[in-house]
């Protein structure tokens, strides 16, 4: 995962725990049932808000929430959930939300400030909340709260040593909570995170927490205390999905249960760009499935521009540097090249650094097209547009490949490979076939080029060609994109099945529907094809 997603998936333990605790009120703990929160209903309101990125209409409804009633008087016969939320809850809630603006743009550091000013006022004053009234569980809750608010800032600014330490103060916190109160269903899920992290966590972050004199964890214990939470708690269900989705990646291996969960929090909270993001990421570094990475991103795009999604601007910079990404893995540079002028033309100030992204991405795509004087200058752009802190190491990448050019002929071989394909989706098949057998001759050992001039051959009516041109690209497939390595099984395939050469045929529908990282459509194919001639027999 990319340091950006670890930057989110580290920050989404803060507002798990801080959801936790944002139902006490002081004045409320002795009417108060056990496991009940006080002022949830609006709370939650607040939460999902936050979740979806409306921070604006969030900090609405904060005020309304924890001001002073209008409308209740809170007494004996007020529900715990009508009366009004305590003030520790809006200092903390506070934070919280603009912890979830940094998540957006985690490398920019223009909310730091504020972010720091709101966490430590909320850390005061529940820490003034829990000395004051030492038996009320809820103050705890709110202790944790405010720590955990600050602790996933911190190690996102690589403070390790002084996040530990608030990592401490919040399990301290959560453990009295639980002790006072063992049916506050939702507290466990800050436990579970830290039980099961402190598992499985490297052997560095073992020594530290040995120094600090943290206890260890237990990953079964820590995992059936977060799933605790995510079917009997109320607040923490979308909270417990996504950190869930990071185990399941990081350390469970079921991305196809993190993409799931994923999915399910998109359609929960579908203004929030981050989910489709972190979707696009996981279906490309977990799954490697290209196209439903890309088909991801192109989501993203559209919704950004029918203003479907909040942050709409960080959100459409995101999707066409993602689809960038996938277009160079899919051998189509030249799109590759459109989303990446797109970016640089907008000048965007956030993401930060996405501007020099941009412009070494596209440095690198113009290298591999053989356009050197225009790489050279995108490279000289990233250079002057890095950030400082430069995280991605802009800089430093973009003068390497300025002293390293690409190899001339490989570089030229790309770019008629490409000039073909364009000149074959227009319909224009004997150019197209010119193109890719020029292509071929420079570079015979590229499987991508071959297949395409197999769907050049096919659409030239030359179908004994097109098979050995398709069969070729099989040979190499392992060093072919997915996508392609799997349409070459699925066409040379149907020009067997119409050879009646159906055993062949069949043995390459089951690789077309079986490939790794192939696209969808070809794998769904493969199988109704499969379907069709097991009928047949």
């Amino acid at each position: 995962m990319t340091r950006q997603g670890l930057a989110r998936a580290a920050g989404v333990a803060a507002l798990m725990v801080v959801v936790s605790a944002i139902d006490a009120h002081p004045s409320t703990a002795s009417s108060r049932r056990a496991g009940q929160l006080t002022g949830s209903d609006a709370l939650v309101r607040v939460y999902d808000l936050i979740l979806n990125a409306r921070f604006e209409e969030a900090e609405a409804e904060l005020k309304r929430a924890c001001g002073p009633s209008t409308t209740l008087t809170a007494g004996p016969s007020t529900s715990i959930d009508a009366r009004p939320a305590p003030p520790e809850a809006c200092e903390v809630l506070a934070a919280t939300a603009t912890w979830w603006r940094i998540l957006l743009d985690p490398e920019s550091r223009a909310l730091d400030r504020q972010f720091t000013r709101q966490v430590d006022a909320a850390i005061e004053a529940t820490d003034a909340w829990a000395a004051r009234d030492p038996d009320n569980a809820e103050a705890h809750f709110y202790t944790g709260a405010a720590y955990a608010a600050r602790v996933q800032w911190r190690v996102l600014r690589d403070e390790k040593v002084a996040a530990a330490r608030d990592g401490k103060r919040i399990k301290l916190a959560l453990e009295r909570a639980i002790e006072l109160d063992p049916e506050l269903d939702d507290a466990y899920f800050g436990i579970g995170l830290y039980q099961y992290y402190a598992d499985v966590a490297p052997a560095a972050a073992k020594v530290l927490r040995f120094l600090l004199m943290l206890p260890g964890g237990n990953r079964a214990e820590g995992l059936a205390q977060m799933q605790r939470t995510r079917t009997r708690g109320r607040l923490l269900r979308g909270e417990a999905d996504y950190q869930l989705q990071i185990l399941y990646l990081w350390y469970e291996r079921r991305a196809d249960l993190a993409v799931d969960l994923l999915e399910s929090l998109h359609e929960r909270y579908p203004g929030n760009p981050l989910f489709l993001a972190q979707l696009a990421d996981v279906r490309d570094r977990y799954q490697h499935d290209i196209t439903a990475s890309l088909d991801t991103w192109r989501e993203l795009l559209d919704a950004s521009k029918t203003g479907t999604v909040n942050e709409s601007v960080v959100a459409e910079v995101q999707a066409r540097l993602g689809m960038a990404r996938q277009f160079e893995a899919l051998d189509e540079t030249d799109l590759a090249i459109e989303q990446l002028r797109e970016v640089l033309d907008a000048r965007p100030a956030r993401p930060a650094g996405a501007y020099a992204e941009a412009a070494l991405a596209l440095g690198t795509s113009e290298d591999r097209l053989g356009h050197r004087d225009a790489a050279t200058a995108a490279y000289r752009l990233a250079i002057k547009s890095a950030p400082a802190p430069d995280a991605q190491q802009i800089r430093q990448r973009a003068t390497e490949r300025l002293h390293h050019a690409p190899d001339a002929v490989r570089a030229g071989a790309y770019r008629l490979s490409l000039e073909g394909l364009r000149k074959l989706e227009k319909g224009d098949v004997e150019d197209a076939m010119t193109l890719l057998s020029r292509s071929l001759r420079l570079n015979p050992k590229d499987g991508v080029v071959r297949y395409r001039y197999g769907r050049a051959l096919e659409a030239g009516k030359d179908e004994a060609a097109a098979l050995s041109a398709f069969e070729e690209t099989i040979r190499i497939a392992e060093n072919c994109p997915a996508p392609i390595a799997a349409s070459a099984y699925l066409d040379a395939a149907r020009l067997h099945e119409r050879l009646a050469h159906t055993q062949q045929a069949i043995e390459y529908y089951r690789a077309a529907s079986a490939w790794f990282g192939g696209a969808a459509d070809t794998r769904a194919s493969a199988r109704r094809a499969l379907v069709r001639l097991h009928a047949l027999k």
